[in-house]
């Protein structure tokens, strides 16, 4: 009997190293975890809410209102601006910030979104803008 439930033992572990299991084929949709990556650095895509710093004075409140869309431009090493995607503005809040979502691009902070004269530097993620 011992013999028999050795060489059961030995071929089980020989079968589990020469035939590779199946449920190690399934891997999972890469998305979830390429938008937890982009989150940690720093990085905003389509639907996410962005906060946006402007100065609070009134010819930024004429020239940018709610619903418009704001081409965002980033900032080359040799001081090119190159537009990298769109923010939607969706409310003010308080007298220096603009609540915004990204409707187009991946953007950083650091970026800036214009309107004609009007700019708004993207500081952080919307969570920051509440």
């Amino acid at each position: 009997m011992k013999t028999v439930a050795k060489i059961f033992t030995i071929f089980s572990l020989w079968a589990s190293l020469v035939f590779p299991l199946r449920a190690n084929a399934v891997v999972f949709s890469p998305i979830p975890a390429e938008r937890e990556e982009n989150a940690v650095k720093g990085i905003m895509e389509k639907g996410d809410i962005v906060c946006l710093f402007q100065s609070g004075t009134a010819d930024v409140r004429k020239g940018i209102t709610v619903n418009d869309v704001l081409p965002v431009y980033r900032e080359t090493k040799s001081h090119e601006l190159l537009e990298v995607g769109k923010v939607k503005v969706l409310s003010y809040v308080g007298a220096d910030y603009i609540k915004g979502e990204v409707i187009e691009g991946e953007l950083k902070a650091g970026d800036i979104a214009k309107k004609g004269d009007v700019a708004s530097l993207i500081i952080s993620s919307g969570d920051k803008c509440n």
